[in-house]
Order: structure tokens, then C-alpha cells, then sequence
């Protein structure tokens, strides 16, 4: 199974006007007054061939604006509307550091029949291709352009997907990191202004993994751009969390029977047994033995990975782990260190997840492969030398002070580090973007294997703590419980929050719970498969929001349905 690096695209939208809301806070406690933005107005494409010849924007070229029929785009086995494609680029150069080509690649899809609302759709990965524009992704039942948004999507300024050398260009480390955005984003309200006569009512910002750190980045870089945040999975602390990646590659090497398959040092059999283990002392928690550990954090109170997870007195066979493996396992579960033992990146959760579909792949490939390309060519000052890099080597055998190093220094020609360029500037202080009623909505898997639930839940409790000890009434935070990286894992891993963060930013509606569903066989949007077997193909649940628990309701007995829990 291969997916792109750093996960899947995701969702997200933006606004802007006045009025005055009281939001829930915390779910019923009121907040304070905040602006409340007035909802959009629709309009009609006037005409889409016309944007090919008749649009200026300075350094933009468009190449093409072409018709797209009804159906010829299909989403969960719908039809997706008519509407224009316009492709075209912005800033096309030749770099004086590599001598290659660069330029921002983009595309935008523009609904003859559309809602008022622009949707900013943030690309996973290390970018490098124009995903299709279609707002939203992975298990979304519902992207951004079926429910008649105008979509934007680039490539953030290079070419080619896992082409990890564009970072020898600083230009274009500084696209990928928050330029590009920068760039597109006024581009594209002129162009939706040429297309419908006026400049989006609404607009909106989101995406999962990478896409989840660019809705971070601009929520603290253009918070006066976009009036609703969509962040999943936010890797906002992106090569912080590939390092504490490439620290677990190290420690899964010492254990592995197969030097050459980090697998081998935690089988995907004895993840299942450590995922095993944590349902058994940790599912009742919430009230319901339904395989769904809701409690996360009276889950890492209960649990002890030493005593719980038996230990090997003979050979490894999948029914325990040996004493060299639980030495090895144990920190990159309790959080990765420096030389000095000091924790530079989150813990991760015991969860029901562990050996989700996608799991191997992010701990045992993308941290010997992309993480070490993206750590060394992206991130370092100086970059490595692309023609001579080895990602595995570089992986096992750099020390991991040198890499933390590496990726905070600057010179004279990469005058931002790495860490800079990619993280959000203060993102526990969001007064800018909360003053003019914009909002934030974040959901992260609870079994996430590259990116911590964990590191995102402190950041919430920073942005709580900045608050007077409550942010709920322009920022919500949900964890999903099973959930993997942006999907998959024993989950309900299908949910649209789109349409409760337009309701929130443009009527003033504060989203309580979510409701989320499993994808079972014969799902539209295809079979997750880890859902268990026993469930029901569609079993649902609700998502709360943060620090609220779903619970199984007094009486209640239908574990497939949300309606037999309740937020507390």
C-alpha cells in the first residue's frame, strides 16, 4: 500500500463580515462575543472560456479554461456538477542554485452554479503535484467542489511527487513551507472575481497531514485571508515529528531479525497483540465493550505497556514481546529524545490501532525513505548532496542532535531554517483570526503513526490556556478514537466536517459532536480494512469535541449507533 507522503488531502473553507454571535464554549458554558460573519451568496460562472484570454494577474499564466461536464468527475459514485477548469502557473523561473525550472503549478475548479465560497485545498505530502481540486478527499463523503465551492489546488511551487531535491533551491523550500499560499491566494480571488463578477463571500482553508500544517501555517501566517480552518492530522511541527520518526526507525533496527525489514522488529502480528491488549484494559472505560477506546486519557492512566504486554520467556511468536523489544518500543511510544535524554517531540497514545492498514508503511518505509530525504534535502543547512544521498543510511546511522541541528541552522543563502520555514508562527495565540470571527475546527486519529494525536492535543491546551482557559468558542478540537493517519484503523474514519464549519462561521451554529461512520463493506467511498468484523458495515459514532468523551448512554444498547452515546 502506497499513499502520499504525509497523507491524504483533506477539507477546509473561509469568511468575513459583520454581526455579533455568543458561541457555546465547551459545549454549553457561553464565550465571549465575537463578530459574526455574514453567510455568502451564490452566482452564476459568466462565461469559462473567456478566463483563458481575459485574465491578468501579475506573474501568472493561465494555460488553459476548458468546460468540465456533468460526470465526468464522479465522487462516492456521484456525479460531480459542471463547471470550469482553469490551469495555469505563477512565477515561473530558472533557479541560479540547481539550474532546474521551477514555477507554482495550479489548477481551480469553478462551479457554473456556485455557493459564494472559495476553498483553499491544502495538499499532503511534500506537494510536488496538482491534486485534483476537489476540496476534500480520503473519507470525505462530500468535497468541497460537490457542495459548490470554488477549489484551488497546487503543487506549492515544485515538480514531482517524493522529488525531494527541490530543497537545494531555497525558493522553493519557502513555497512548500508558506510563499506559495501567499502567493496563490489573492491570485485566485481575482480570478473568481473575473469568473463570477465579485470576490468570494466565504473563504476557507483545509487539508490532512502536510495539508493539516498548511492550514496551521495559515492560520498564524494569513489569518485575515480565510475565515474557516479545516486542519487533520496537523503535522505542524513537520520535521520535528520526521526525526522522532527516524528515532524509531533506529530503535525498531535494533531489534529486527532482518536488518534489511524494519518490520521485523515489531511484526504487524504483535502490533495487533500490543492494539489487543490495550482493548482489553481499556474499552469498558467508557462504557461500552464495543472495541472503541473513547476514553484516551484514562486509557494512558490504565495501561502499562511493561506489565500489560506480556513478555517473551522463549522465542517470539506473536503472543508477546521480548525484553530487547520493549526496551526498544517503549520511547517511541513515551515521546524521542536528544543525546541528552530531553523530548523534542510528543508521545504517541496506546490506542486500538496499531497495526492499521496503513502503519507499516509510516514507520518502517517513509522513516528510512522520505523522512531522511525530506529531514536532509528540504529541511538542513546546508542540504546534502542529492546525487550521493541515501535515505536509509542517512536514517540509521545520523546521529539525531545532528539532525535536530541541522534543521534549525541557517547561513548566509538559507537564511530561514528549516524549522522555521515550516512550523506555525505562534499558533497557540490565534487573536488575529479569532477578533474578525473567523474559525478553526481540528480532528486528529487517536492511532496516528507519524503524527502525534498527542503533540495536537497540546497544542489545544496552549490555545485553551491563552484563552482564559477556554477557546471552544472559535476552535474545536476531535479526536477520533482507532482512527490512523487521516483514515483507516479499527475506526469510524468517514465524516464531513465542512458543512458544520460553514454553519459556525456564516450562521453563528457552534458544532457540538460530529457524527463520524465506519466503512464497511460495499461503502461508497471504498471499504476500510480494519473495521472489524463484527461491527456493523456502517456503524456510526460521534466525534466530540475536545476534552469531552463519548459515552455510552444509560440504558442503551446498540453499539453500532451514535445515538446510543452522548458527549461528557
Amino acid at each position: 500500500m502506497r499513499k502520499s507522503f504525509f497523507g491524504h488531502t483533506a477539507l477546509v473553507m473561509s469568511a468575513a463580515a459583520g454581526l455579533l454571535l455568543t458561541a457555546c464554549g465547551g459545549g454549553d458554558d457561553p464565550g465571549p462575543t465575537l463578530p459574526q460573519l455574514a453567510p455568502a451568496t451564490g452566482a452564476t460562472l459568466s462565461s469559462c472560456a473567456a478566463l483563458a484570454s481575459s485574465f491578468s494577474f501579475a506573474n501568472t499564466t493561465i494555460a488553459s479554461a476548458e468546460v468540465v461536464p456533468v460526470g465526468t468527475l464522479t465522487w462516492g459514485g456521484a456525479a460531480v456538477a459542471a463547471h470550469c477548469l482553469v490551469k495555469g502557473e505563477m512565477f515561473r523561473r530558472t533557479s541560479a542554485m540547481d539550474g532546474n525550472s521551477y514555477a507554482i503549478m495550479f489548477e481551480m475548479r469553478m462551479p457554473q452554479a456556485w455557493n459564494g465560497r472559495f476553498f483553499y485545498q491544502a495538499n499532503g505530502g511534500s506537494d510536488g503535484v496538482v491534486q485534483t481540486a476537489l476540496g476534500g478527499g480520503g473519507s470525505n463523503p462530500s468535497p468541497a467542489l460537490t457542495q459548490g465551492f470554488a477549489v484551488i489546488s497546487s503543487d506549492a511551487g515544485h515538480q514531482g511527487q517524493g522529488n525531494l531535491a527541490f530543497g537545494v533551491d531555497y525558493e522553493a523550500r519557502l513555497d512548500y513551507g508558506y510563499k506559495a499560499v501567499a502567493k496563490l491566494t489573492p491570485m485566485a480571488k481575482a480570478l473568481i472575481k473575473a469568473g463570477y463578477g465579485k470576490t468570494p463571500d466565504r473563504s476557507y482553508f483545509g487539508g490532512c497531514s502536510n495539508g493539516g500544517r498548511h492550514t496551521f501555517v495559515a492560520m498564524t501566517r494569513v489569518p485575515e485571508e480565510y475565515d474557516g480552518y479545516l486542519a487533520g492530522a496537523p503535522g505542524y511541527r513537520l520535521p520535528l515529528a520526521a526525526i522522532a520518526n527516524q528515532f524509531g526507525a533506529k530503535r525498531y533496527a535494533s531489534v529486527a531479525t532482518d536488518p534489511a525489514d524494519l518490520s521485523t522488529g515489531f511484526t504487524s502480528v504483535e502490533r495487533a497483540m500490543v492494539s489487543a491488549q490495550v482493548v482489553a484494559k481499556c474499552d469498558a472505560l467508557d462504557g461500552a465493550t464495543d472495541g472503541i477506546v473513547q476514553d484516551v486519557n484514562a486509557c494512558q492512566a490504565a495501561f502499562d505497556f511493561q506489565r500489560d504486554v506480556p513478555t517473551c520467556t522463549g522465542a517470539r511468536d506473536g503472543t508477546c514481546l521480548s525484553a530487547a523489544q520493549k526496551t526498544a518500543i517503549a520511547p517511541i511510544f513515551s515521546g524521542a529524545t536528544d543525546a541528552l535524554g530531553n523530548k523534542f517531540y510528543a508521545s504517541f497514545p496506546f490506542d486500538a490501532g496499531h497495526n492499521a492498514a496503513d502503519s507499516s508503511f509510516w514507520e518502517f518505509f517513509v522513516s528510512t525513505v522520505i523522512d531522511p530525504g525530506a529531514t536532509a534535502l528540504i529541511w538542513s543547512t546546508p542540504p546534502a548532496d542529492p546525487a550521493t544521498f541515501n535515505g536509509t543510511t542517512f536514517a540509521l546511522t545520523t546521529p539525531i542532535d545532528n539532525m535536530l541541528a541541522a534543521v534549525s541552522a541557517t547561513n548566509v543563502t538559507y537564511t530561514e531554517s528549516g524549522l522555521s520555514l515550516m512550523q506555525p508562527v505562534e499558533p497557540t495565540k490565534l487573536d488575529r483570526l479569532r477578533n474578525r470571527g473567523a474559525k478553526v475546527m481540528v480532528y486528529h486519529g487517536v492511532s496516528d503513526p507519524i503524527f502525534s494525536v498527542n503533540d495536537t492535543t497540546a497544542w489545544y491546551e496552549g490555545l485553551r490556556a491563552n484563552n482564559a482557559g477556554d477557546a471552544s468558542n472559535f476552535a474545536r478540537y476531535y479526536r477520533v478514537p482507532g482512527m490512523s493517519h487521516c483514515g483507516f484503523g479499527p475506526s469510524t474514519d468517514q465524516f464531513d466536517m465542512l458543512p458544520a464549519l460553514v454553519d459556525w462561521v456564516e450562521k453563528g451554529q457552534a458544532p457540538t459532536s460530529v457524527t463520524a461512520q465506519a466503512r464497511g463493506p460495499g461503502s461508497a467511498l471504498g471499504a476500510n480494512p480494519d473495521v472489524p468484523a463484527g461491527w456493523s458495515s456502517n456503524r456510526t459514532r460521534p466525534l466530540c469535541p475536545y476534552p469531552q468523551v463519548a459515552r455510552l448512554r444509560a440504558g442503551a444498547t446498540d453499539l453500532d449507533s451514535a445515538s446510543s452515546f452522548r458527549c461528557e
